[in-house]
């Protein structure tokens, strides 16, 4: 009820490079990075949760999702039943009512109580991480032949509070390969949301994806019979409260994510255009406190993101503390008018 909007990341066990490739080994994990892409986009077409942004790095993934409160409210209970079954086996109850016979009056009580529950676990996140990690450790465990862990604990989370916490999110999250020194442009940011928004500009009229595909020719379960969901869309910047998808327009977006890739490359430190882009202008944030945005977002919060005074009030209502982190960060990315 605070914010449909969240920062996930997950990071695999010990840090090693189990999603990219082992410099001390020799041996390649890249194709690993495509099974979380596919997996996340399957798991968007069956959830009510929308993906906003992701980067799949090496050893470790970031999203930016939106939970669709609205889609949630008007699925039918069919509808529930047909996406729950997708990634559990259901239950013999709702298998008699997808089949349209009779059920008697205490199958008709669990089955409410089922579809509530399924209902309620559609538009959550933890159970769609559950879904997401559960599928690639135990797929990547079988390919390596081992047991244990893949993933070095539960994943971790920020609640995105307002539209300048968002922006800067997905900013931090884009930015990932450049602030990282893996590669200087966003086209070549592999694995990334940007990447595959900009391949969408490039070629309107195809399916394109948004990564390089493996050599090796991918499992049937995670690609060929899973539909997968297109990225949130850009809807205008009409209000958080109010807006279907992402509260900006894509242009200005990309034009913003442009002068930041710039600005934080690391052949180019503390550089900084001195033509702002329009965003910035308009929520009045200062170039210099964007930059550092962009670069240590994720360490400037813990989690929470947004208005100071919403931050504190959301950490009241949900009894998570009294301290926040962030407040000069929060401030600078919330100037008063």
């Amino acid at each position: 009820e605070s914010t449909p909007f969240y920062h996930i990341i997950n990071r695999c066990v010990r840090r090693a490079y189990l999603c990219g490739e082992d410099n001390l080994t020799g041996k390649s994990y890249e194709h690993r990075r495509c099974w979380i892409v596919d997996k996340v986009k399957a798991l968007s077409a069956i959830f009510c949760i929308d993906v906003c942004a992701y980067a799949v790095m090496n050893n470790h993934y970031h999203l930016v999702l939106k939970i669709d409160t609205n889609k949630a409210k008007s699925l039918s209970n069919r509808e529930v039943i047909s996406r729950w079954c997708k990634v559990t086996k259901g239950h013999d109850v709702a298998t008699k009512y997808m089949n349209r016979e009779t059920l008697i009056e205490g199958e008709r009580l669990l089955l409410d109580g089922l579809l509530a529950e399924w209902n309620e676990r559609l538009s959550s996140i933890s159970w769609f991480m559950r879904c997401l990690n559960e599928e690639i450790a135990r797929r990547a465990n079988r390919e390596d032949g081992c047991k244990g862990a893949f993933w070095e604990g539960r994943f971790k989370s920020q609640a995105l509070l307002d539209e300048q916490a968002l922006l800067a999110c997905m900013m931090y999250v884009d930015l990932n390969p450049i602030r990282a020194g893996i590669t200087n442009t966003l086209q070549a940011s592999d694995y990334t949301s940007i990447q595959e928004r900009i391949n969408q500009l490039n070629t309107p009229n195809k399916d394109t994806k948004a990564h390089h595909e493996p050599e090796s020719k991918p499992e049937p379960e995670l690609t060929s019979s899973e539909r997968h969901k297109p990225l949130a869309q850009f809807d205008g910047a009409t209000h958080l409260a109010t807006q279907s998808g992402i509260p900006f327009h894509f242009s200005d977006y990309l034009q913003l994510i442009d002068w930041t890739g710039r600005a934080i490359r690391s052949d180019k430190k503390g550089f900084i255009d001195s033509s702002r882009p329009k965003l910035l202008d308009e929520l009045g944030i200062s170039s210099n406190a964007w930059v550092t945005s962009a670069k240590e977002f994720r360490r400037q919060y813990s989690g929470i993101s947004g208005r100071w005074d919403a931050m504190c009030d959301f950490k009241k209502q949900h009894h998570c503390g009294q301290w926040c982190k962030g407040k000069a960060s929060s401030d600078a990315l919330h100037p008063s008018p």
